[in-house]
């Protein structure tokens, strides 16, 4: 086995419901990731009722000045801080993430913190797409393509993420044999993570 280093792992879930397939791949990536000797944190954003509405007081300020980020928002950041990689699980919606975890984004990945003066403190961030659709019908029409953009230039490189990976895992309302696949890749991913 090669020499694995290990690390802290964010885990972020932006699910409603507990015993979606959302979670189920976020456990099976936690705990293949586990058995490397990582440890995780989870961050179960809709369980929490994490606040996705992004308010005057937390809007950048473009002058360069540090802003005074409510305290929801320090506690995310302090989350992230304490530890060494980020793992975003979620359902695909209108061909992106849901709003939760779109806010989680707006608010905590915030100017001067994960952009501008400062980058995101993580070289390491996966975010893992979970598809009702198939792969063919994704890349017929080239949501895949907008999807990767969207998120791994729009967010990941534009937060200067070294490592940055968009995984999209198709399928998740075909059949019990496709949520299994996506299970298996979940396992995959979190024990080469």
């Amino acid at each position: 086995m090669k020499d694995i280093a290990v690390m802290k792992i964010l885990v972020v879930i932006a699910h409603p419901r507990q015993n979606s397939l959302t979670h189920q791949a976020a456990s099976a990536f936690a705990e293949a990731a586990q058995a490397n000797g990582h440890e995780v944190e989870f961050a179960d954003l809709v369980a929490e009722n994490f606040d996705p509405v992004l308010k005057a007081e937390d809007e950048p300020d473009w002058s360069g000045q540090d802003i005074d980020f409510a305290e929801d928002v320090r506690r995310e950041m302090e989350r992230v801080e304490r530890n060494d990689a980020t793992v975003l699980f979620f359902p695909v919606w209108w061909w992106s993430m849901p709003a939760i975890l779109k806010g989680w984004i707006d608010r905590v990945w915030a100017q001067n913190w994960a952009f501008g003066s400062q980058t995101y403190p993580h070289v390491k961030v996966l975010m893992v797409g979970i598809a009702g659709a198939t792969e063919n019908d994704y890349r017929k029409r080239g949501y895949d393509i907008a999807m990767r953009t969207q998120l791994k230039v729009g967010i990941l490189d534009y937060c200067s993420v070294k490592e940055g990976k968009v995984e999209i895992l198709y399928g998740s309302l075909e059949d019990d044999a496709h949520a299994a696949a996506i299970i298996t890749k979940s396992k995959e991913l979190g024990g080469a993570f």
